[in-house]
């Protein structure tokens, strides 16, 4: 089956075969590769000034790409030999390899597998010797697609892994990862992590779909945010099972003895053509043939009987074999040492399916399939926003239909397992909707459950305690009102009328509360502050804008703002929590795949705080403040944990009663029932 279209845009080059570079592929008679045209190319890269080689080379790709989309193959090709003669004549390994990935393209998209394969070899020998995993990932990732087109699911999974393996070393040094990528790759980096995912989760592996699934979301937010540094959770990559081990073993003594071939021809290479003795240019020709031996054995290794066999084998005996792998050990450790029974929820939107994936302390990982097309499931999103943030509006009709994908299908294993506390990573658009407001016919989710977000598994640290005393600083954005730019339009935003009640109920809950208003309420001030106390409630708009970090933001009461790459620059080791009472997702009515929201939790992260809670939409009435109240008192008077004393909050509004406090007696409240009112909030990072 070939991937789902809606992750994978690939470019569809048609370029003839490259000739003359020591290469054997099938069919490629279309160009003439007499002396005089080589020399002449040689000759054409010798003169061009050494300044302006990779801008050049640059340039040629990308015209050989235009001309290929155009169905100009002739053309194509020829643009690709001058670049292959440049960066060849100049020693620029890099570009060669980028050549060589779109001469692999070119086959690919003419369905010429072998030579497409030869191609992407010739480039994983250069990125291999180069040492640049970065293009050595995107490149296995290439072969990777090669093998899904074909169909032979195994493969391509071997060689996907091979992206992440490599993708996730490199994350150490995140710098690498920022450098501008050329256009030489049939799929993105991240759509190579969800089209693993998919294939592992169709063949029962469900650890390993898992594991990616979690590196997915540290992919993404390299996408969003770049420079995320991995760590030593996120550096083993995935894992190679026993049944794929030969092949990757036979790969990798290849590889390593082409790149002793490939550092000698680079040597060699660097003598111009003029000044090369005989003997030296026999050797380039023999080192050359050599190589190009080593990658044909492999080839025909993958294609022998036994190895066949051993693929065969893999789908039936790596579901029995991951349930041994330590990235999912070491998730169900953390599990299980939680106070409360706690599940961790990954759902997946593929184009016509929602993966469901559940991992629990005692039992293996369980998978579910949804049959629902990603449209229906985003309709059905936008709709339940929609009623979401209308109190006039009866939102249970698409709280249910959602409920009935994302719940029901794991309800059972829920029970089973005597969760208390679900652990949910979202994807996609599903982050701009809180899954404590589904609805299952009787009750609101969160009148079951307790649901901590996380951004993901490798990059949380789900067991730090929190700190034991509760002192809190307090900032309030309560009057004026400033015009400020969001995308492509003004937006004002007015002090919030509540905020005074607010931030006084907090300090009535924790007497160690500092309060900053208004003018005082600025960055110079509260920012050196905050790390004093052990939480950070901030009364203020904040605004997650579809976009890059910059346009995201935090709005202090003097009309200052603080972006979300900033963001990350606060030094917050011992705040157990930071709140935003007051932020905003979707302006303006456009959703994206809530990434800002993914950026946000790990900016959070970033600053050393334990943990966050942000609103998903403003509520401007007094709600807010109820709740609020609601949640300092139980945290202040109850050892609990952070989600609970969330969940009992929401669950005070939606009875109407207020939280007892000492000794008072529980009093009626307004009317704030609906989910507009107590759903909104959300909590990303350690909850207890």
């Amino acid at each position: 089956m070939r991937p789902n279209l809606r992750y994978v845009r690939v470019v569809t080059l048609t370029i003839l075969s490259v000739l003359g570079f020591g290469m054997t592929y099938p069919e490629n008679n279309q160009v003439s590769t007499n002396t005089k045209l080589r020399l002449h190319l040689g000759e054409k890269a010798q003169a061009l000034p050494q300044k302006n080689q990779v801008s050049e080379i640059e340039r040629l790709n990308e015209e050989a790409i235009k001309q290929s989309q155009q169905g100009q193959s002739q053309q194509a090709l020829q643009t690709l030999e001058k670049a292959l003669a440049i960066s060849r004549e100049y020693g620029d390994r890099s570009w060669e390899a980028v050549t060589f990935n779109n001469i692999g393209r070119v086959y690919q998209s003419q369905s010429k597998y072998p030579a497409a394969l030869q191609s992407y070899q010739q480039a994983i020998v250069i990125n291999k010797e180069l040492g640049d995993l970065v293009q050595l990932g995107k490149t296995y990732s290439n072969v990777g697609y090669l093998f899904d087109i074909q169909n032979k699911p195994e493969l391509a999974i071997l060689f996907y892994k091979g992206c992440v393996i490599n993708r996730e070393k490199a994350r150490l040094n995140p710098l690498t990862l920022a450098a501008p990528q050329p256009n030489a790759y049939s799929i993105t980096v991240s759509q190579t992590y969800r089209i693993l995912g998919e294939r592992l989760l169709k063949q029962k592996r469900i650890p390993e779909a898992q594991r990616t699934m979690d590196l997915l979301k540290v992919e993404e937010l390299e996408e969003y945010l770049q420079n995320v540094p991995g760590n030593q959770r996120t550096a083993k990559g995935i894992d190679i099972v026993a049944e794929e081990k030969p092949i990757k073993q036979k790969l990798d003594t290849t590889l390593d003895n082409a790149v002793v071939l490939g550092k000698e021809l680079t040597k060699l290479r660097k003598i111009p053509p003029q000044e090369r003795s005989p003997q030296q240019k026999q050797r380039i020709e023999q080192l050359v043939l050599n190589q190009q031996q080593l990658l044909d054995e492999f080839n025909k290794f993958l294609d022998s009987p036994q190895v066949k066999a051993q693929i065969e084998q893999i789908s039936r005996t790596a579901k029995r074999q991951n349930l041994d792998l330590e990235s999912l050990n070491q998730i169900r450790d953390n599990l299980a040492r939680l106070p409360q029974k706690s599940a961790l929820i990954y759902p997946l939107i593929l184009k016509d399916s929602l993966e469901l994936v559940l991992v629990t302390p005692d039992s293996p990982p369980i998978h579910r399939t949804v049959a629902v097309k990603s449209e229906n499931l985003h309709q059905t999103i936008e709709n339940f926003r929609e009623a979401l943030i209308n109190p006039s509006e009866n939102v249970k009709a698409p709280a249910r239909q959602l409920y009935n994908w994302l719940i029901k299908p794991i309800e059972k294993d829920l029970q089973l397992s005597g969760t208390q506390t679900l652990i949910y990573a979202p994807d996609d658009r599903l982050r701009y909707i809180p899954l404590t407001a589904l609805y299952d016919g009787k009750q609101w989710l969160v009148q079951r459950f307790s649901v901590n977000h996380i951004t993901s598994a490798s990059l949380t640290n789900l067991n730090t305690a929190k700190q034991s005393n509760l002192r809190a600083l307090a900032g309030a954005f309560t009057k004026g009102n400033y015009e400020i730019k969001v995308g492509n339009r003004q937006v004002a935003f007015a002090g919030l009328p509540f905020a005074t009640r607010e931030v006084e109920s907090l300090a009535a809950a924790v007497p160690e509360t500092k309060k900053l208003l208004d003018d005082d309420f600025s960055p110079t001030v509260a920012v050196p502050q905050m790390d004093d106390y052990t939480i950070v409630h901030l009364a203020t708009h904040a605004a997650f804008v579809v976009g890059k970090p910059e346009d995201s933001f935090i709005l202090f009461g003097n009309g200052d703002r603080v972006n979300f790459r900033n963001v990350s620059t606060w030094s917050l080791p011992n705040v157990d929590l930071v709140v935003l009472s007051a932020c905003e997702t979707g302006l303006g009515g456009k959703l994206g795949n809530g990434e800002e929201i993914l950026g946000f939790g790990y900016q959070m992260q970033q600053t050393g705080a334990r943990a966050a809670i942000a609103s998903l939409w403003s509520v401007d009435d007094g709600g807010t403040q109820a709740l609020m109240s609601a949640f300092y008192n139980i945290l202040s008077a109850k050892k609990l944990t952070k989600t609970e004393a969330l969940r009992q909050a929401q669950i005070s509004l939606i009875s109407g009663y207020s939280v007892k406090n000492g000794n008072a007696p529980a009093r009626r409240v307004s009317n704030f029932s609906h989910p507009y009112y107590w759903a909104p909030f959300i909590l990303i990072g350690n909850g207890l």
